[in-house]
């Protein structure tokens, strides 16, 4: 057996047993999840995926998505235009939080908190809802390299309780910082979190952004390379809400998080990781998504730091022809 197969079952073992965190419950479609859920996919550069546990389990994407949202926005408008909406600042303030608005520039901090990514959905073009939609889903197909869907129950679970989000998108709308119709944008946003993904297409949707934007599979570009680098700066600094600074210096590698329990993050140049596991920590993190990244950077030299020494030792485990080959 393949050295990282073996280290992912290994992995896979020592935390499948650890019974710390709470399943989100706060959007009740959220609460039917099962807290024995638990999977790890690697997939490499070459399509390859080194995976273990239940990484076809479908869950909603949640927060996740915001990362490629934001990609699609950078996209249709431009870093300069896109800042004038939407900050890049780290809050160290939990990711639901309303005061986070530049006491300046009435904007939101960055992207990956909850009023930031209200406000760059509220920018994806169209004649009207639909095609908001479709342009969306569109998106999502690019990087996980299948149709993508909206989980009905879910959207119309985060739809009947997002009071929060809609307070946030009131003041942005008295600040100008989105246009009416809010109640189109809030939509499209739950929408989008509600996406129905796996562990193994999140590792794909990381790998592509570490492959300079080409998912490794189908070889279809999902983003323009010159928008990768503020992709996985904004990850970097603000993906795992108020642990990022403790996520740069213990793991060390962009990342983003949801409260379905995934996590998300890009090895740039080597690979894409995800772990799925339902139970979360007071922050929102996955529990034992956390222990296994930590491990993962501490095994494979995956900071960035690391990387930039030429430490790095994912390369020289990998033998392909071990992994499980992926059909484009």
């Amino acid at each position: 057996m393949n050295q990282v197969q073996a280290f992912l079952e290994q992995l896979y073992h020592e935390f499948k047993g650890v019974s710390e965190g709470q399943v989100a419950s706060y959007i009740p479609e959220l609460a039917r999840a099962n807290p024995d859920w638990f999977g790890i996919s690697i997939v490499t550069l070459d399509g390859h995926a080194y995976e273990v546990g239940d990484v076809a389990q479908k869950f909603t994407i949640q927060s996740i998505s915001k990362v490629f949202v934001y990609a699609m926005a950078l996209e249709d408008y431009g870093r300069e235009k896109l800042l004038k909406k939407v900050g890049v600042e780290p809050t160290g303030d939990p990711f639901n939080s309303l005061i986070r608005l530049d006491e300046d520039s009435k904007r939101p901090d960055n992207p990956m908190v909850n009023a930031g990514a209200i406000a760059t959905t509220g920018l994806i073009p169209g004649k009207d809802p639909a095609e908001r939609l479709n342009r969306l889903l569109a998106m999502f197909q690019r990087y996980v390299g299948d149709e993508v869907f909206v989980d009905v129950s879910t959207f119309m679970s985060e739809r009947s309780t997002g009071h929060r989000n809609r307070a946030m998108a009131h003041l942005m709308l008295n600040f100008g910082m989105i246009d009416q119709p809010i109640d189109e944008a809030l939509d499209l946003y739950f929408q989008q979190c509600a996406v129905l993904v796996t562990a193994h297409d999140l590792a794909v949707m990381a790998a592509t952004l570490a492959n300079q934007g080409i998912n490794p599979v189908t070889g279809q570009r999902a983003v323009g390379a010159e928008h990768v680098r503020d992709i996985l700066s904004v990850m970097y600094t603000c993906g795992m809400y108020n642990f990022a600074g403790e996520w740069a210096f213990r793991v060390g590698i962009p990342a983003k998080s949801g409260v379905s329990g995934g996590i998300l993050a890009v090895v740039p140049n080597q690979a894409g990781i995800a772990v799925f596991s339902p139970p979360l920590d007071s922050r929102g993190n996955s529990v034992r998504g956390l222990k296994v990244f930590e491990a993962l950077s501490q095994e494979y030299g995956f900071h960035l730091f690391d990387l930039s020494l030429g430490h790095c030792r994912f390369s020289q485990a990998v033998q392909p022809s071990d992994a499980v080959a992926l059909d484009a």
